[in-house]
């Protein structure tokens, strides 16, 4: 069955090794998927052969070969159109202190498989012969679904604490179960994580976020208190009634979020996104800090999406998110309101443009959030909300083709402003064009005689008195507390 699923430049190498006495198996990955049925595009390989050995025995066989991660004794070749890493034997482990595992090369394959993370990874397969090499019933845990380690949990994760990151991604992408074993070490080691860098743990919840089920994994670390050190902000929902979605906390309405946000993904030509996804589960997280008690005993979360994109920027930067990925989840969050701000009502183009200007590149995301977020059970409610985002995005559509909605810009660009007003550049340009947008937003696009004279009236408005010629003087300001607080005829 591996063989089948194999290529045979996969046996040459087996073969290679072989005849220069040293052993080599796949391992993890490769071995694994075989059996779930599929096929890993990682070829993960292990051997009792150090890595300067490694590279004595691939030298001329290799098309190219790498030594990025020599020092944790993985050496990467490629060979045609396959890559392959090649990683020493090895037992290596975190101390108390340092963020770096300590490396140290063995010489048994059970060995090497006893110190892997979890028993559906810790299967080989000897090369060439393809002999299956399974101590710790990797196979059994395949066919039960469940998620165990090889040893005892509390040594795995002393090992590297990174795992118990990894467990919750497994249980997300496969769809298994956690052993409860494993569930209990991931809390009574959570801590641990701290020694961990930034980098990788920032890694494996991205990976996380991209799997099929990411809602399961993000449960299971909040209910073992792995979230209360990675993401405390999730947690911290459990406990807040959303009296607007009737459901029992924000935190279930969150994860519901985000699970309608992915199957929403395909739909808008997304996914797997991990902008949108981030924000979905992030977009209430300002409620805890918000949260009102109103007579009646009903609740309020006023501006809770104004500080939750300060809460999520501020988590998101902690974690070392790439600055794109900050900004545009921190801006989803702030503006996940948006649409309801403007009731069931026909919308003005107005309102349509400001809608489509502030989401800007955001917008498809938009979309998919914001119907993402209707969870309530009311499925009169759920069709009437449905029906008004649908006719907004027709009206967007209708706007778009009518005034190229993506490209909203004054009727005056700076260069007219300045020739208009006879101002140099400065911030009294930068107000004339910020006033004259916003009379393209309510208005439309009005043509550049009407806008020169709105421009005129909110010029007499501020006090200005615009230079007479060609524009090359500058405009006074009749009270220096106009405008931008300068004299500018002085």
């Amino acid at each position: 069955m591996l063989r089948a699923h194999t290529s045979s430049t996969v046996v040459e190498l087996g073969e290679l090794f072989a005849a220069a006495g040293h052993e080599l198996a796949l391992v993890g990955g490769p071995v694994r998927d075989v059996f779930l049925g599929g096929k890993s595009v990682d070829l993960d390989l292990t051997t009792d052969a150090v890595p300067e050995r490694v590279l004595e025995i691939t030298r001329k066989w290799a098309d190219k070969t790498w030594t990025v991660g020599i020092e944790f004794g993985t050496i990467g070749l490629r060979k045609r159109d396959e890559i392959f890493e090649i990683t020493t034997y090895r037992s290596e482990a975190y101390d108390h202190s340092s963020r770096k595992p300590e490396v140290r090369y063995g010489t048994s394959l059970i060995a090497d498989l006893e110190r892997r993370d979890f028993t559906i990874n810790a299967m080989a397969a000897r090369l060439p012969t393809f002999e299956l090499v399974d101590p710790f019933g990797g196979l059994e845990a395949l066919r039960e679904k469940v998620i165990r380690t090889p040893g005892r949990p509390e040594d795995s994760f002393s090992d590297d604490p990174l795992r118990i990151l990894r467990a919750a991604r497994f249980a997300a992408r496969l769809g298994f179960t956690v052993n409860a074993d494993v569930q209990r070490a991931m809390g009574e080691m959570a801590s641990r994580l701290s020694i961990v860098s930034t980098e990788r743990i920032t890694d494996e919840l991205s990976k996380l976020m991209l799997t099929l089920t990411p809602e399961t994994g993000l449960d299971l670390m909040v209910r073992t208190g792995v979230a209360q050190v990675v993401l405390p902000e999730l947690p911290a929902l459990r406990m807040e009634v959303d009296e607007h979605h009737r459901h029992k906390d924000v935190y279930t309405h969150s994860l519901i979020v985000l699970r309608q946000a992915i199957d929403l993904e395909p739909s808008y030509g997304l996914g797997p996104d991990l902008v949108l996804r981030l924000a979905a589960i992030l977009h209430d997280i300002g409620k805890p800090r918000t949260r009102t008690l109103l007579p009646g005993g009903k609740v309020a979360f006023h501006h809770h999406e104004v500080v939750g994109a300060k809460m999520t920027r501020k988590r998101l930067t902690e974690l070392r998110f790439p600055k794109d990925v900050i900004d545009q989840v921190s801006k989803l969050v702030e503006l996940h309101l948006r649409f309801h701000g403007y009731g069931d009502g026909e919308w003005t183009d107005s309102a349509v443009r400001r809608y489509v200007r502030d989401a800007g590149p955001l917008l498809t995301r938009l979309h998919a959030l914001t119907r993402a977020d209707c969870t309530t059970r009311n499925a009169r409610k759920a069709a009437r909300l449905a029906a008004t985002y649908d006719a907004l995005e027709a009206r967007i559509e209708v706007l778009r083709e009518q005034e190229e909605l993506d490209k909203i810009r004054p009727d005056l660009d700076g260069q007219e402003i300045m020739q208009v007003l006879g101002l140099k550049p400065g911030p009294l340009v930068g107000k004339a064009w910020n006033y004259l947008l916003e009379v393209r937003l309510e208005q439309g696009s009005i043509g550049k005689e009407r806008a020169t004279q709105e421009l005129l009236r909110w010029a007499s408005a501020e006090g200005l008195t615009p230079a007479s010629g060609d524009g090359a003087g500058e405009a006074s300001v009749s009270d220096p507390s106009a405008g931008d607080g300068r004299d500018d005829s002085q």
